[in-house]
């Protein structure tokens, strides 16, 4: 095989050879760098025009899947009535909206009532006596009135503590106990008289079936003289709890007390409202044991 110059290898017309046409036909067999660097710009051109039109047609594309999938979503959210209405701002839960776990709200029981410990004799059990009732020598009350103690009494035959027709009224409600006591300041004296039941209701029976004339025995000794036992006295009645209470109030010089005597009503009223404060404290003082012992 013999090598032409300025010719090829290759027989005419079969050429596949990438560089037929690209040698010069000079002797020197140089490329012609020229024209093969302006067909591979060409190619580049070809290559960046192919990439350009490739990209935009995915870019469309994903633009189209995309508004698909928003007319699809669309479509699902229809009702036969059109499309759902989206909530208003105001109409969507904020995080200040939420609310916090709510509890059972819990307090303490409520504070037991004193007057239930004296309304009945199967919760007023505390010893109870003359001198428990009122202790002390002497009581204190309005613009420092001083009243002494005088005798004391008590019995659980009530009907011979008093006159009149509150004997009846006191057995007929079943008086369990009648106790007595006397204070004095000067020539005014006062017998306390106070009547123990069962109930409550009897005893504000007792109080409301009063004839207001019966009255009780005043209590004479430890330096009163007989005092409203022919003269005229003052008597005042009334009920708390499971007691009923009375005072009697008179001279001691056996005068009558009128209307008019200032001193009397005074004492009497002194020593009512005294009665009715120590048995509202003797109910205070079972409630206050019993709240300490649950």
């Amino acid at each position: 095989m013999s090598f032409g110059q300025g010719g090829s290898q290759w027989s005419p017309g079969g050429s596949h050879n990438p560089w037929d046409n690209q040698w010069n036909s000079t002797s020197n067999q140089t490329p012609d760098w020229a024209s093969l660097a302006e067909q591979s710009e060409i190619r580049n051109r070809r290559r960046r025009l192919l990439l350009i039109v490739g990209g935009a047609l995915a870019t469309v594309g994903i633009g189209v899947a995309v508004a698909v999938a928003v007319v699809d979503a669309d479509r699902g959210n229809t009702t036969a009535n059109g499309p759902n209405d989206i909530p208003a701002t105001a109409d969507i839960p904020s995080a200040s909206a939420k609310t916090d776990p709510s509890f059972a709200p819990t307090s303490a029981p409520p504070p037991l009532d004193p007057k239930d410990f004296i309304s009945s004799s199967g919760k007023d059990k505390a010893p109870i006596s003359p001198d428990i009732l009122f202790p002390g020598s002497q009581l204190t009350k309005r613009d420092n009135d001083v009243y002494k103690k005088g005798a004391t009494a008590s019995t659980t035959d009530c009907a011979s503590a008093v006159e009149g027709t509150l004997d009846k009224l006191l057995t007929s409600n079943d008086c369990t106990r009648f106790m007595r006591v006397t204070y004095y300041r000067d020539k005014v004296a006062v017998t306390v008289g106070v009547a123990l039941f069962d109930t409550e209701a009897k005893a504000t029976k007792v109080k409301a079936d009063w004839d207001k004339k019966s009255t009780i025995v005043s209590l004479s000794g430890e330096g009163v003289p007989a005092f409203c036992r022919t003269t005229v006295c003052r008597t005042t009645a009334n009920s708390y709890g499971r007691y009923a209470y009375f005072t009697l109030a008179g001279f001691t010089n056996g005068t009558d007390v009128t209307e008019k005597d200032k001193a009397a009503f005074a004492a009497g009223d002194d020593l009512s409202k005294s009665t009715f404060d120590q048995i509202r404290r003797r109910g205070e003082t079972q409630a206050a044991a019993a709240a300490n012992a649950q």
